[in-house]
């Protein structure tokens, strides 16, 4: 399971000849196309797919199987994934999301500040949920080079400079 990486997810029909809406978490949206059939996180559905327009936020796309809008409409929220392997290795200073979830986050001075929980991604720039034991509520962290400006994945931690007050 620690060599699937999330790509995508089906958010529901589109028409009603068995299209699905596909979003795409890949930096190329449509490159999600290219690596060949994906499946469910259990591998228990594999699924091939053919985009066949490009819409707000989504793509248009069809699906082996899927032949009824009833069909497509069942997948709704079905995340889709590949395996590591089959992805594009990554520049030095890019990281897959799955590789950054669960690190440990510690400040310039070596505190302990948590752990991240999540990355979430609202459009501008990627943020690290960040939880931790000493935190009232989560803390989002903006991933830029500035607040973060170490991530080390082989010793499983991150280095953050946060702005003022952001884990106080």
């Amino acid at each position: 399971m620690d060599d699937l990486i999330c790509v995508g997810a089906f958010a529901g029909s589109y028409g009603v000849h068995g299209d699905v809406r596909l979003k795409s978490f890949t930096a190329e949206p449509e490159d999600i196309a290219t690596y060949g059939a994906l499946s469910t996180e259990d591998g228990a559905q594999q699924f091939e797919i053919e985009l066949t327009r490009q819409l707000k936020n989504a793509f248009a796309a069809k699906v082996s199987g899927v032949l009824t809008k009833e069909q497509a409409d069942a997948l709704r929220g079905t995340k889709l994934y590949v395996s590591r392997d089959r992805l594009p290795s990554l520049p030095d200073d890019e990281f897959y999301h799955a590789d950054l979830v669960g690190l440990e986050v510690f400040d310039t001075g070596g505190t302990l500040l948590g752990r991240v929980k999540s990355v979430m991604n609202h459009g501008a720039s990627d943020l690290l949920e960040v939880h931790g034991p000493g935190l009232k509520s989560t803390v989002l962290l903006p991933f830029t080079q500035e607040a973060v400006p170490t991530v080390d994945l082989n010793s499983g931690r991150i280095i953050a400079d946060p702005p003022e007050g952001l884990f106080s």
